[in-house]
């Protein structure tokens, strides 16, 4: 099946079975709602979902009893549970729905299928969901509108999704309560834990925000939330790795925090989608800082590692009137895997936003080190960009490897690495990046960040002002 109309492949098979079928595809459906009406996501702010596959992972757990699924998720402590309850593509089916709401009938069940009519809506209502998902992509803006309302007329919950501006332009016509952002593109099938945050920057509306797919970990849960997010859906992992659970669901109960790191990135990224997002490195200074940030940088780096680069806590708590966002760069290998008490302040304080790490860290260790934070990885080989991958930040940093040398070679990654690495998602690249090449580098590889320090020194730790100029003029000129 092609990946490019997924979507519509799935809803048009589906029309076909229900011509033949019936709206309930066999499932013995009551004539009336028997099972009580119950809230949806109440906390913890969790939806675990019951699925046997998917189209982009193919078959997860084909034996999966969707009864005693359920009761995992509910000894967990989950109040609300996703079914999937398409047949061909997702192996589900309103009998497990059914199945699953009769053994917990206390517990707010989300019906997540490609609805296409009113009828689907009835039938929905007597199975017993309490909720039920429309997807926008799939529907014309007055049907969307027309269900969404019977939805509410029937007491049903409805869950509007969207992905695009063109799916929000549809939903603000009626500011649907609850709105949720799937982070997979079906045309694509990868996820990017930061699009539903540029995807939530489009929603007017206030509007209870739910982030569904691609959570695997506990920090994942705590950047979706920190970004704004009240909800969240789980599938895959949850089916799969049922182990997780009591962190995930412990990661949903902690209080929400309020961190701008990524949710700022990604607005600078929508501000200036035909540049890149520009990191300049090895700021040791106020001026340069200053001057900089007048140009555009979106992140100004900061070294507090052993380098002719390092810069000082006093010189972070002088740039409180400096907007661009501020990294400190660790290497926490050389702390015992301890994060610097200096950086610990500056990071509780404030006066930076995130931590680099630029170390041997392990993936399983850095949020619990430093938080926001993402890792920067030296590519010499396929294998370090094999390793990249198991790291858990939304963005890893890609740099060339040099040995005994942690950053600030000049040396660029190898530029087969640098495709392939583009290739898996977008792409941040560090490494021999100058005034005179950059554009370039841009155009090869078009990278959503370019990280520069060396190539826009003076001396190592001052820049080189007419460097930064010429590199901002190159960019935007593109």
């Amino acid at each position: 099946m092609s990946k490019t109309n997924i979507l519509q492949q799935i809803a048009d098979l589906r029309k076909k079975r229900i011509d033949v079928e019936g709206h309930a595809l066999g499932a013995d459906v009551p004539a009336k709602r028997i099972a009580p009406l119950i809230p949806f996501l109440s906390d913890p702010p969790l939806i675990c979902e019951i699925k046997r596959g998917s189209p982009s992972k193919g078959i997860i757990n084909s034996s999966l009893d969707p009864v005693e699924q359920a009761g995992r998720y509910v000894e967990a402590g989950v109040r609300s549970i996703s079914v999937l309850t398409e047949e061909d593509h997702f192996h589900g089916s309103l009998e497990d729905l059914m199945r699953i709401k009769a053994a917990y009938p206390q517990t707010a069940i989300l019906r997540k299928e490609f609805i296409l009519d009113e009828e689907d809506l009835e039938i929905t209502y007597r199975a017993g969901a309490d909720a039920v998902l429309l997807i926008a992509a799939l529907l014309d803006g007055d049907i969307l509108e027309k269900l969404y309302f019977r939805c509410k007329a029937l007491g049903l919950q409805p869950l509007v999704e969207v992905h695009t501006r063109e799916d929000v332009e549809k939903a603000e016509r009626f500011h649907p309560e609850r709105t949720g952002i799937n982070c997979r593109d079906l045309t694509s099938f990868r996820t990017d834990l930061l699009l539903p945050l540029g995807v939530a920057r489009m929603i007017s509306w206030e509007t209870q925000l739910i982030f569904e797919s691609g959570i695997s970990f506990g920090e994942d849960i705590r950047l979706v939330r920190s970004s704004g997010f009240s909800g969240i859906l789980i599938g895959e992992t949850v089916v799969r790795y049922p182990e997780r659970l009591k962190e995930l669901v412990a990661a949903a109960s902690a209080p929400s925090e309020n961190l701008r790191f990524w949710r700022c990135l990604v607005e600078k990224r929508n501000s200036h989608p035909r540049r890149p997002l520009v990191k300049i490195c090895g700021i040791t200074c106020r001026e340069d800082a200053i001057y900089a940030e007048s140009l555009g940088a979106d992140i100004l780096g900061f070294v507090f590692a052993e380098s002719p680069r390092r810069a000082s806590g006093g010189l972070l708590r002088n740039l409180e009137t400096v907007t661009a966002l501020k990294v400190a760069v660790v290497v926490t290998d050389e702390y015992d895997g301890m994060l610097p008490e200096e950086v610990k302040s500056l990071l509780e304080d404030g006066l930076i936003d995130a931590v680099q790490f630029h170390g041997e860290e392990l993936p399983e260790n850095c949020s619990h080190t430093a938080f926001p934070y993402y890792k920067a990885v030296r590519a010499g080989s396929d294998k370090d960009l094999k390793e990249a991958e198991n790291y858990r930040s939304p963005r890893v940093l890609l740099d060339a490897r040099v040995k005994g040398v942690r950053g600030g070679t000049g040396r660029q990654v190898d530029e087969a690495l640098a495709r392939r690495a583009a290739e898996k998602g977008p792409l941040w690249l560090a490494g021999g990046i100058d005034a005179d090449n950059a554009a370039g580098i841009v155009q090869a590889f078009k990278p959503e960040l370019i990280d520069l320090s060396s190539g826009v020194e003076e001396t190592p730790g001052k820049k080189d002002h007419d460097k930064l100029k010429r590199l901002f003029e190159a960019l935007d000129n593109q």
